[in-house]
């Protein structure tokens, strides 16, 4: 009698090998849309991702692997005192989660396997303090990513170097698959809910040791569940999206271990992800060079904690706050220039919360320039309805230049005396082409770390993620960041 897996592996090869006359029965007739193409995309990408070993990593993709836990894991520390994630954790609590599971900065506590990594991610990402990859991409591959592996690797003592070679699989597939739908962003799609599910069962399935047809159907599984609008951008929601990802990453591997399939051609079918979530498509970019170059390598760091498109203009406006040297009531006009999507992705002018406030242009100006900060601190409900604020906001024009780079920007102060300043930035803070040092990313853990967990566990866990590569167990680090 033939297993449940034999049944599935000859079924797999009846679908290879009918390819020809599928397609050439959807040449004939278009009522079977999703017939296969035969391009074999995904499995190739599959096949990559499931051989991805730590010798095969550069020495710059492994420090930015370990750049990227120590981020994340600060980043989510930070959140983890977020009332958004209270209100999480007591619904979970409510529906009966059984307690197996590290949520980090909360003391002990613990959930299912599926809901810590909902949880998890969420507080990586409510605050908006996560890195971005910005390779065509806007990517928080990690936040989607890591609650995965956590979670996983917690369960099955994976070692940091595991951690490390699943991360940097989910940038390959999360970014690729992004460069290959080239105008879903524009779609209106939230890419850290769509694109990272992606990321976050690649990395899950490389986690767990899947093969090249279950690595496949783990992407099937987890196409098959992406979402996450841009609409819910200043909500509680923006932050789940980042959550479910992770619970889909972990959903998708732990199903594809089991023999549950999907499409084998999910990225490039014709009805596949790249077809129904982009208006156009760029296939190729799924398998070019892979293996030459590592995605990992163009992870940008945020200095502030708001949406990565307002960081160019954060820095021009604390830029010339600091020549200037004028209080906000002595400005009479402010005139930013960004490039035109800064002002589609962050154009609210009034902004009523802290969480709105993170995609107002005009907001994270007013306040650069006022606080010659952009920290957590400055993108809370109170700041968002301080008087001072609201009063510059109402000065500041922010003008789109198609010329511009994304991380470029430039700021002009009009004082009521006359006097005018300006200031250009040629590429923002914690961009690949002005990258944050090891050392301010340090300084940005310790400063997110220290208020939860304290200042000497604060520096452990950034000790055990320095020396990630040595890490038998990932639970060690877990078991610290509570």
């Amino acid at each position: 009698m033939l297993s449940r897996r034999d049944v599935l592996g000859s079924s797999l090869v009846f679908l290879a090998g009918g390819v020809a006359s599928a397609t050439a029965k959807a040449q004939e007739s278009n009522t079977y849309g999703a017939a296969l193409t035969g391009l074999g995309i995904t499995n190739t990408l599959a096949r990559f991702l499931a051989g991805i070993r730590y010798e095969d990593l550069s020495p710059e993709a492994l420090r930015q692997a370990r750049r990227a836990v120590l981020d994340w894991v600060g980043c989510a520390l930070a959140g983890s005192t977020h009332p958004t994630v209270d209100v999480l954790l007591a619904t979970f609590e409510s529906l009966g989660s059984v307690p197996t599971s590290t949520v980090l900065g909360r003391r002990g506590r613990k959930l299912a396997l599926l809901d810590a990594a909902v949880a998890n991610g969420q507080m990586g990402h409510v605050l908006d303090f996560d890195d971005t990859h910005l390779g065509g991409v806007i990517l928080h591959t990690s936040t989607a990513t890591l609650p995965a592996l956590f979670a996983l690797g917690e369960q099955r003592g994976s070692s940091g170097r595991d951690v490390m070679v699943a991360l940097a699989a989910a940038f390959e597939a999360g970014i690729r698959v992004g460069q290959a739908a080239t105008s879903h962003h524009l779609g209106g799609w939230h890419l850290t809910g769509t694109l990272g599910t992606v990321a976050a069962a690649a990395g899950a399935a490389r986690l767990v040791r899947l093969d090249e047809t279950q690595t496949t159907f783990a992407l099937g599984i987890a196409c098959t569940q992406a979402a996450g609008m841009q609409q819910n951008r200043g909500s509680d929601c923006k932050s789940l999206h980042a959550g479910k990802s992770a619970y889909h990453g972990v959903l998708a591997s732990s199903l594809a271990s089991k023999g549950f399939n999907s499409s084998p051609e999910i990225l490039e079918g014709s009805l596949g992800f790249t077809k129904i979530y982009s208006a156009t498509q760029q296939n190729e970019a799924l398998t070019a060079g892979l293996g030459r170059t590592w995605m990992i390598v163009d992870n940008g760091y945020k200095p502030y904690a708001c949406g990565v498109v307002l960081h160019p203009l954060i820095d021009a406006m604390i830029a010339v706050s600091r020549q200037a040297r004028q209080l906000a009531t002595d400005v009479a006009r402010v005139e930013v220039t960004v490039h035109p999507d800064v002002i589609r992705i962050t154009g609210v002018d009034t902004p009523n919360s802290g969480l709105m406030s993170k995609f107002s242009a005009n907001h994270a100006a007013a306040v650069a320039y006022i606080d010659q900060a952009a920290g957590v601190a400055q993108f809370t409900n109170e700041r968002s309805a301080d008087a001072s604020v609201q009063a510059l906001r109402k000065v500041i024009v922010v003008k789109p230049n198609p010329s511009f780079r994304l991380d470029q920007a430039a700021a002009t102060v009009r004082t009521k005396s006359g006097a005018s300043h300006d200031v250009q930035i040629a590429h923002a803070t914690g961009t690949v082409s002005n990258p944050m040092s090891d050392q301010a990313l340090r300084e940005k853990f310790l400063g997110n770390a220290t208020p939860v967990i304290g200042a000497d566990q604060a520096r452990r866990v950034a000790e055990l993620i320095g020396n990630l590569d040595s890490l038998g167990d990932i639970g060690a680090l877990i078991r610290a960041c509570v």
